[in-house]
């Protein structure tokens, strides 16, 4: 769920949310959307000072390509920050737990990629300052038009923290914001997702974004949405918020395809993109 420049907060920490099994792509007149599955999986990583960037994109490299040699199902992609700590976020969507269970399986199982990826970590923890994971399920019920859009290079993150025993209002405020977005501003997409291990009461809000210019013209929009919303709606959307919002807080990231193992469906999609010549 969005809400306008005037309502939200500067920064916020982001996630790790990779695509595994098959993925639906639906087109429309203007753009092919690729729909996420119902589990949300995140890992997060910081890296020590001076350790971002090139030295840790080779790093990570070495657990794609042990992934490519082994041909694991298990895919994801990669999201490094633009504001806020240095980090990356490593996003994996599945369709059920018992699927997270069966490809952790396979991984495990196999003794030649395991061996990889241990040199792997090896190599990448000295890089880290710290690590963290986190399992979410999709909400559709607060989501707006929501999908992975073909040609995405950057995506905003927001994550709410609903204070304990107000869930209720949390619900009447999307329920506002989705309503507005729909009367003022249709063209509007996010997907959100509800924590169930990791944390507690917190919701995470994802969109992605083509270009600088999307994100200009997304700002842009801010007064169509309140216009929609009307003096009455806006009020009631600031006590909701002031009430049931504990701590909320928005982050930039930029798609890192060096760092991802995509599904084939999404490299098909954008092969340039997603599998660059050196």
């Amino acid at each position: 769920m969005k809400l306008p420049m005037s309502f939200r907060c500067t920064v916020l920490p982001l996630l790790f949310f990779g695509l595994a099994g098959s993925v639906a792509v639906t087109a429309s007149a203007q753009e092919k959307t690729i729909a996420s599955q119902k589990i949300l999986t995140i890992q997060r990583e910081y890296t020590k000072p001076g350790k971002e960037g090139a030295a840790h994109e080779k790093s990570e490299a070495a657990f794609s390509k042990a992934m490519a040699d082994a041909k694991v199902t298990d895919h994801y992609y990669a999201l490094t920050s633009l504001s806020g700590r240095p980090r990356v976020l490593f996003l994996s969507t599945y369709p059920s737990f018992a699927e997270i269970e069966a490809e952790r399986k396979k991984v495990n199982g196999n003794a030649s990629l395991s061996a990889e990826l241990d040199r792997a970590n090896e190599a990448d923890g000295d890089l880290l300052a710290e690590t963290n994971s986190s399992m979410w399920i999709r909400r559709d019920d607060m989501s707006l038009n929501q999908g992975y859009r073909v040609g995405a290079r950057y995506e905003e993150l927001t994550q709410f923290v609903v204070r304990p025993g107000h869930m209720g209002e949390w619900t009447e405020l999307v329920k506002l914001v989705i309503g507005a977005y729909k009367k003022g501003v249709p063209d509007a997409h996010w997907g959100t997702y509800e924590m169930v291990y990791g944390g507690g009461s917190t919701f995470l809000v994802i969109t992605t974004l083509r270009s600088g210019e999307e994100i200009d013209s997304n700002f842009a929009k801010d007064p169509k949405f309140i216009e929609a919303l009307g003096p009455e709606g806006l009020k009631r959307l600031e006590a909701l918020e002031a009430s049931c919002v504990e701590s909320r807080q928005s982050n930039l990231f930029r798609i890192a395809p060096t760092m991802s193992y995509p599904p084939e469906q999404l490299v098909q999609a954008e092969p340039d993109f997603w599998t660059p010549k050196p």
